[in-house]
C-alpha cells in the first residue's frame, strides 16, 4: 500500500503555481516539489495530483497489485474524482483518472489543510523557488 498526499500553491498576481507531493511506503517518504503549468489554484490542484500519480507509477513495480490512499485538501478534486465529472475542469478530471487507472485501487480522501501539511509545505517551498526565478 502506498499513501499519496498532494497540494498546490498559486500566486494569483503572477499566475505562478507549484505543487507538493508526498509519497509514503514502508515508512519511507519521497518528497517532490514541482513547478506547474497551471495558472489557477483549481487547475494546479488537478495537475499536482496527476503528477503525483505519474511519479508513483514510476516507482511501483506492479501497479495492478497496488492500493493507493490518496489525500487531497481540494474539495473540488475529491468531489470530481467521486463523480468522474467537473463542469469546468473535465479534461483535468479525465487526465487524473487516466493517471490513476493503472493502480488496483485508489481510495480518495479529502482532508483539511492542517492534515496535509507535508504536501502543503512542499508546494509553498516550490512556489517560493519559482518566484525567485521569474
Amino acid at each position: 500500500m502506498y499513501t499519496l498526499y498532494t497540494d498546490a500553491a498559486t500566486q494569483p498576481q503572477t499566475g505562478l503555481s507549484a505543487g507538493g507531493i508526498l509519497i509514503i511506503h514502508d515508512h519511507q517518504q519521497t518528497q517532490v516539489k514541482t513547478p506547474l503549468q497551471a495558472t489557477t489554484n483549481h487547475q494546479a490542484e488537478f495537475e499536482t495530483a496527476r503528477i503525483g500519480f505519474e511519479r508513483l507509477l514510476a516507482v511501483v513495480t506492479d501497479p495492478a497489485q497496488v492500493t493507493v490512499l490518496f489525500y487531497t485538501d481540494s474539495q473540488l478534486v475529491s468531489d470530481s474524482l467521486a463523480k468522474h465529472y467537473a463542469k469546468h475542469y473535465q479534461s483535468l478530471v479525465d487526465a487524473l483518472l487516466q493517471a490513476q487507472a493503472p493502480f488496483q485501487l485508489v481510495l480518495t480522501q479529502w482532508v483539511p489543510e492542517k492534515q496535509n501539511q507535508g504536501a502543503h509545505t512542499l508546494a509553498n517551498q516550490a512556489l517560493h523557488s519559482a518566484e525567485g526565478f521569474k
